[in-house]
Parts: C-alpha cells; sequence; structure tokens
C-alpha cells in the first residue's frame, strides 16, 4: 500500500473514532427528547443528569485531550564527532535507501533499534527524526547483522512509516483514554456505592445483627456499557491498520537484504529474539543480583556484563537461533511472524555477501566500554545509582550469595530462638539438637499440609529432608562467616558454594548425623574447629 493509500485509510480511521462520538452524543440527545416527551418531574431530571454524567467522557476524549507528545527516547544521544563511523555508516544507509537522515542518534540499554519522527499536522508533515539504537542490541550482533536492522528501519523512513505513526497513534490514543475515562468513572461510582452500602452493613452489625453480603450491583453500570462502542471501535481500528504495518515490515526486510545482503539479514532476525530472552535473563540473574545486598556490578558493567554471558553461553544460543519458534502473532500484533520474515528472506537468491571474518557492532563506537558507563548512567534511577560498586564480578556474586544465604537461614534462626533460647547461632542449634529439641525447631519450619497432618514416625520423615536442608544453610553460612568458603561466580550456572577440599562429603555424612532418630552433632562440631 503507497504512502498516500496508508494516510488515507489512517485519517479515515480516525475520523471514524470522532463520528462515533458524534453519533453517541446524538443517541443520548435523542434519549433526552424521548423522556421530555412521555416524562415529567424527578424521572425525566434522573434520565437528563445521566446524559450528561454520560457526554461528559465522551465529549473529553474527542476533543479536549491534547495530542500525545512525542516521549524522550531516553539514553545517550551522541554527536558525529563522538561516534564518527556509527553516523557515516547511517548516513550512508540513508542515501542507499533514499531517505533523509535521523537528526540525532541516542544509544539506549535495550535490545532493540527504532526510528521515530516528530512529524506535525497528524503526520502530514515531516519533523525531527530520531535513531534509536540499543548498546546490549550492537553487544551480540556483527558489524553486518547492525548494518541489516539499522537498514530495516531506514527502510520506515523511506516507505513514509514514521510519519504514518503520528496519524495512528493520535487515533488509538484517543479511543484508549476514551474507553478509561468511561472505566474510571464506573469504578468511582461503584467505590462510592460499595463505600455506602458497607457503612450501612456496619450500623446492623453494631445493631447486633447478622452481616450480610455487601454488593455494589449495578453502580457504574451506564459508564461501562458507554464504553462498549469504543472498545469495539479500538479492536476495529488496530485491525484495520494491521494489514498495512504487516506489509511495512515486510517491505523494510527487502530494503535490508537489499543493502546488508540476504544472510546478514537472516540471521539478524534469527539473532534479535535470541538476544532478547538472553538479555533479560542477564538482567534478572546477573546485573541485579546484588541490589537486595546494596550493591551493582563495576561501572559499565551493567549492560555491559552481558558479553560474558553470550560468550559462555555460545553453544545454547547457537541453538536456540537455530530452532526459531513457529508461534502465530497475536491478533493486534503490527509485526508478522519472525519464521515467515526469515522464510522470505532466505528465499531470497544467494548475492555473494557472507558473514565470514565480520567485527563486532561495539567496533563502530570510539570506546565501548565509555559508552555503557555513560548510558547505564542515563538508564540508572537516582536510587539505583547510589548503590555502591562491586570490584569485580566475583566480589559481587560472592557478597550477593552470602547475603541471601544469610536471609535463607533466619527462619531457622528464629525457630532456634522461639524452642531453646539464645542468638540462633549455629552454636545455639547444636546445642538445642543435643538437648533433644530438634523436632520442635522441624516443627516451625514452613510445611506441606501433607506434612502437618502427619504424626509419629510418619511426622519425623516428612520434617527430615527440611531441618537437613535449614540446617545445611545455617553451616553454610557460618562456613562463609569464617572465611572457609566462597561463592564462585559462573556464567554457565548458578554460582557454587566453594569449601575447602574433603569438606563436602564430610559435611554431608555429619549433617545426616546430626538429623537422625537419635541426633549426633559431634561430627559437626568437629568439622568447624578451627583445625579444620
Amino acid at each position: 500500500m503507497g504512502a498516500t493509500l496508508g494516510a488515507t485509510r489512517a485519517l479515515v480511521l480516525l475520523a471514524g473514532f470522532y463520528l462515533l462520538g458524534f453519533i453517541l452524543l446524538g443517541a443520548l440527545v435523542a434519549i433526552d427528547w424521548a423522556a421530555a416527551q412521555s416524562t415529567t418531574g424527578t424521572a425525566y431530571l434522573k434520565i437528563w443528569i445521566v446524559s450528561a454524567l454520560l457526554a461528559f467522557p465522551i465529549v473529553q476524549g474527542m476533543f479536549t485531550l491534547r495530542a500525545p507528545r512525542s516521549e524522550d527516547p531516553g539514553g545517550v544521544r551522541v554527536t558525529d564527532q563522538e561516534e564518527p563511523e556509527l553516523w557515516a555508516l547511517v548516513r550512508s544507509l540513508a542515501e542507499q535507501t533514499g531517505t533523509r537522515a535521523p537528526d540525532e542518534i541516542h544509544l539506549v540499554a535495550e535490545v532493540n533499534a527504532a526510528v521515530s519522527e516528530d512529524a506535525r499536522l497528524l503526520g502530514l508533515r515531516p519533523g525531527k527524526r530520531r535513531l534509536l539504537i540499543g548498546l546490549p542490541l550492537m553487544t551480540g550482533l556483527s558489524e553486518p547483522q547492525l548494518t541489516a536492522v539499522l537498514a530495516h528501519e531506514f527502510g520506515h523512513y523511506s516507505n513514509h512509516d514514521t510519519r504514518l505513526s503520528a496519524i495512528n497513534r493520535r487515533g488509538w490514543t484517543q479511543v484508549t483514554r476514551t474507553v478509561a475515562a468511561l472505566h474510571e468513572r464506573s469504578a468511582k461510582k461503584a467505590a462510592k456505592e460499595q463505600a455506602r452500602l458497607e457503612k450501612k452493613e456496619a450500623r446492623r452489625v453494631a445493631k447486633g445483627k447478622e452481616a450480610r453480603e455487601v454488593d455494589s450491583g449495578f453502580a457504574g453500570l451506564s459508564y461501562r456499557l458507554a464504553a462498549v462502542p469504543f472498545k469495539a471501535y479500538g479492536h476495529l481500528y488496530i485491525r484495520g491498520m494491521l494489514g498495512t504495518m504487516r506489509q511495512q515490515e515486510y517491505a523494510a526486510d527487502l530494503a535490508a537484504a537489499r543493502i546488508a545482503g540476504r544472510d546478514a539479514t537472516s540471521s539478524a532476525l534469527r539473532e534479535i529474539p535470541v538476544l532478547d530472552a538472553a538479555f533479560g535473563f542477564y538482567m534478572q540473574s546477573y546485573a541485579t543480583l546484588g541490589t537486595s545486598a546494596g550493591m551493582l556490578p563495576p561501572p559499565g558493567e551493567v549492560f555491559g556484563g552481558l558479553r560474558h554471558l553470550l560468550a559462555a553461553r555460545a553453544g545454547e544460543l547457537a541453538e536456540m537461533r537455530r530452532s526459531v519458534p513457529r508461534e502465530e502473532p497475536s491478533a493486534y500484533d503490527s509485526h508478522p511472524p519472525i519464521a515467515d520474515r526469515i522464510a522470505r528472506i532466505e528465499q531470497l537468491p544467494y548475492d555473494g555477501r557472507g558473514l565470514a571474518g565480520a567485527r563486532p557492532a561495539l567496533a563502530l563506537l570510539t570506546d565501548p566500554a565509555r559508552a555503557f558507563v555513560e548510558v547505564e548512567h542515563a538508564a540508572l534511577s537516582p536510587a539505583a545509582r547510589q548503590l555502591r560498586r562491586a570490584a569485580d564480578w566475583p566480589q559481587l556474586v560472592h557478597a550477593s550469595m552470602a547475603q541471601y544465604a544469610a536471609e535463607s537461614a533466619e527462619p531457622f534462626r528464629q525457630a532456634v530462638r522461639d524452642v531453646h533460647g539464645g542468638d540462633g547461632s549455629l552454636q545455639a542449634t547444636l546445642d538445642a539438637i543435643d538437648a533433644g529439641r530438634l523436632w520442635q525447631m522441624a516443627e516451625r519450619l514452613p510445611t506441606s499440609e501433607e506434612a502437618a497432618s502427619a504424626t509419629g514416625r510418619a511426622a519425623r520423615e516428612f520434617a527430615r529432608p527440611g531441618i537437613r536442608t535449614a540446617l545445611s544453610g545455617l553451616v553454610s553460612d557460618e562456613l562463609v562467616r569464617r572465611g572457609w568458603a566462597h561463592w564462585e561466580l559462573s556464567w554457565t550456572e548458578s554460582a557454587k558454594l566453594r569449601m575447602p577440599d574433603g569438606y563436602e562429603e564430610w559435611l554431608k555424612s555429619a549433617l545426616d548425623a546430626a538429623v537422625a532418630d537419635v541426633p549426633d552433632t559431634r561430627a559437626l562440631r568437629q568439622l568447624l574447629t578451627p583445625a579444620h
């Protein structure tokens, strides 16, 4: 679909929203007129008030809500002088796609690249263009793959897609804001009625009467009903634009293949979902590992540390690239299935441009380490920037895991305090076990319903694994406190507690003895003597 036809469709759909509003307002006027002819007094006044309350959010959504402004792209804006190679590539791609280069480039903390344009007059007049490039994206791509990704984005520029998005955004925002306003009024009405009924019920209970269930009933129903046509039109709006938006994605893929090459484009399409999943895992399992201990990775490593994970798990990631999921997109997803896009590109004839010997995309930056530090500073909240920084990754992992281990041992420490007294230390725990209070402490630990209902021998068998795990955690925490054990970083599996040679096997048998039917703590006490 051409830009003119696409703009026409977008404008027609936007105009349809206002037409729907006028139709609903007309219907309310018609109801008021009919009521004026057939009712009088209080009944007519109630109908008029309800009509006015319904009309207000409709008018507000149609006329008084301002058009959404372009959001701050965030990240770090880089100039031609700061990143000459990156700007040279961007300008070259703009020339090859026959469009105007962006006015700004922002490096951001996302596995994404995107273009935007502050188009005016609902997208009919061009405006400032911005290109956003994610540093985590550059971390996982080669230079040809990044070229393909950026060429795809410039394909949107050349097709005028960025201008049309202004019209689409305006229409969709108006619909959703109107629906939200109606639902908000409905919720307030229902809450007010609920509060009134609860007060009434409280007075009944105060008089000694039996409490009844409170239900706001149909309060706010009229607002919810008024929102139904707009919700339906919202679905129609999105479906009406989906075909155009998905065709724009296919066209941008072809532009990328023409400029960067078939192999670079298809491999980039395979890489991005894998990289996105890896980055999400990395942020959850590594970058934020130390936040509860008040720590962050070294400067530049909050996002830059992703490279360690990618290098360590190369084989696992390669398997993920080969098995592209063939999931059907959401009914409102503007992008076609990734597997379909890859298949279309790989059906193109080979163009002689491979990926062998390609340098990493980060090589386009003058100083990648500095870029990671700057983007990290821009992306982190003020509170996060106040956290202390680890000297290196091994220190971060050890300190964080030691903190988690200490917190995990606290419920067992409390059980020891409750049953035996003392400070809940390992020494106090062993004394409590020797005093015959092991199973009393076990009763205070979380357990399943089946275990809680068991008695006698069965109860002990249910409790034994839990009390052993809790005791093991307490011993491990003590070993770390004494400096006899440390948590070891791994980029391929979970962090592991490393103990002196021979401790692990000895500890297993010592724990078994401590939670036996006749508990024996001698091995544990011996294990924890300074001689060991």
